[in-house]
């Protein structure tokens, strides 16, 4: 996509299986009352979690594999980028620091480069995938097996931080894949027009009310500016 491309027509994604699997963004009574149910903590924030990775992977549903690695931002931002991304991460967090290492892991995993943020010639959208998951089941693997309160180390954070438990590294994985969820129902966005995770969370709008609506937006950003350098 470049800057003389038209803007896509929006259209609302369906929901996906394995985030409606997940939860999707419906709530439910867990946390209602307070509690010190260590596992039904535990439980929460893995589901969370789950949620979030899900609608990271989603984002990818429908893209040929020009499309999955475009660049849209001027960092380079691209979706199947995000998800190799975010698979790394989550080894690390859930492998390392835990002493419970993915076992065989790709060279780029320990490579500072910005390897981990797009998928080179010799790696498809099927492996990134792939990986993600093998990722994904290491990671729940080890919260299922650990307590809240299991100690881990960070090696790549300052010393003063190192020492962790489970309950703060699901708390910061949580965060992290949310964060590039958001990133990436952008990126999609600005390829295809696909919106939202098909949870309701997407205003109810036809493909012409969505260009209306941007362009009430267009005007809005215009007359500000005008009105800022009237006399």
């Amino acid at each position: 996509m470049s800057s003389a491309d038209p803007v896509p027509e929006v259209h609302p994604a369906p929901t996906a299986p394995s985030i409606a699997s997940s939860g999707g963004s419906l709530l439910s009574d867990e946390g209602a009352a307070p509690t010190t149910d260590e596992l039904l903590v535990k439980q929460t924030l893995h589901r969370y979690l789950q949620k979030h990775r899900a609608a990271l992977l989603a984002k990818l549903d429908g893209l040929a594999e020009r499309q999955a690695r475009w660049p849209v931002t001027p960092t380079g931002t691209n979706v199947l980028g995000l998800v190799k991304h975010v698979a790394g991460v989550q080894a690390g967090y859930f492998g390392e620091v835990f002493g419970r290492p993915l076992a065989d892991p790709p060279a780029w995993l320990e490579a500072e480069d910005g390897s981990d943020m797009y998928a080179t010639l010799d790696e498809t959208l099927d492996d990134v995938v792939a990986f993600h998951h093998r990722s994904a089941a290491h990671a729940d693997a080890t919260i299922e097996a650990l307590d809240l309160d299991a100690r881990g180390v960070v090696p790549w954070w300052p010393a003063e931080h190192r020492a962790v438990t489970l309950h703060r590294i699901l708390v910061h994985m949580a965060y992290e894949t949310a964060r590039h969820a958001g990133h990436a129902d952008i990126v999609r966005e600005m390829l295809d027009g696909l919106a939202g995770d098909g949870d309701g969370n997407l205003a109810r709008k036809t493909p012409e009310e969505w260009v209306e609506w941007r362009e009430r937006l267009v005007d809005i950003a215009e007359r500000s500016a005008l009105r800022s350098i009237a006399p």
